[in-house]
């Protein structure tokens, strides 16, 4: 399934992207029940992640009614809602450092011989279609292209072997930097992680969560990102130095992962500051992964 939060009369909820549209769950309850309410978790995603398997089975069951309902009443036209980031209110989204050779060998940054991880924090995350806002503060904004992970399960010391038990879906992510804060200067202490990396609106997130059952295999899937159609970064998550498996080993390492939680695997190379190129007010950012789709969002000046 291809699950998403959307806003709808003012309203957040969760959806399922079909052929037929976007599938509001919450009234789709109620119509096929008959019911004056809806479970709460139809409203909201980490809900419905910490909800299990039961909650995933009740909404498969709801999809396949209402696709062979033929009410399309139920069904949101993708172009008249909001999207929002898929998880809203995650715990935490961790994303990782030089993660592809490639991109290493661009910024002159060497691999780690474990995965080097920094925070976002919420207020940086937007969905698809929602403006990213170049900051006034900086001149230099940055694009990333990456495959995404969602936490499904809890868990703390997560075996590599059992880690993608702890997987709940994929989604694509677009770490988008402010490269003049996040490398001021070459003194000590001349790197900033925070203000280069968790600006307002700096993460779209989505479009929407793919389910792992329908992804055999995260580690061959190409991502690509274009700017105003023109193509900057391509390449392959089998090109990923430390895999899945090994990102949720470390990330839980004395923290405890939680449903909801974000984990972001890296970017290739193609991004700008190695080019000396960098996002302006009226850009259009594509990021693709395949077998996901595409995350699309222009960028405005504050």
């Amino acid at each position: 399934m291809k699950l998403l939060s959307f806003l709808w009369n003012n309203s957040v909820r969760v959806g399922v992207y079909t052929e037929k549209g976007v599938l509001d769950l919450p009234s789709t309850y109620m119509s096929i029940y008959d019911a004056t309410e809806s479970p709460s978790f139809l409203y909201d995603m980490r809900s419905l992640i910490s909800s299990g398997e039961p909650a995933l089975a009740m909404v498969r069951e709801l999809v396949d009614k209402a696709l062979r309902s033929g009410d399309i009443a139920l069904f949101r036209d993708p172009n008249a809602i909001t999207w929002l980031p898929p998880v809203l209110n995650p715990e935490k989204v961790l994303c990782v450092a030089v993660n592809y050779r490639a991109h290493g060998e661009e910024s002159q940054a060497k691999p780690l011989d474990r995965p080097y991880f920094f925070p976002k924090f919420p207020n940086a995350l937007i969905g698809h279609n929602q403006p990213i806002l170049k900051p006034k503060v900086s001149k230099q904004v940055d694009w990333e292209v990456e495959l995404a992970v969602i936490i499904g399960r809890r868990g703390k010391y997560i075996d590599v072997n059992k880690a993608l038990d702890h997987v709940f879906g994929y989604l694509i992510l677009n770490d988008v930097s402010m490269r003049d804060w996040q490398f001021p200067s070459k003194e000590p202490y001349g790197m900033d992680w925070i203000y280069g990396k968790s600006m307002d609106s700096s993460t779209p997130v989505g479009p929407y969560i793919v389910t792992k059952d329908e992804i055999q295999d995260p580690h061959n899937l190409r991502l690509t990102l274009r700017v105003n159609g023109n193509v900057e970064q391509d390449d392959n998550t089998r090109n990923l130095i430390f895999k899945i498996p090994e990102l949720i080993h470390w990330a839980s390492q004395g923290v405890t992962l939680k449903p909801g939680d974000y984990i972001s695997t890296g970017t290739p190379s193609g991004v700008g500051f190695p080019k000396g190129k960098f996002l302006r007010g009226g850009d259009v950012v594509e990021a693709e992964v395949e077998k996901i789709g595409t995350l699309r969002n222009t960028v405005i000046e504050e």
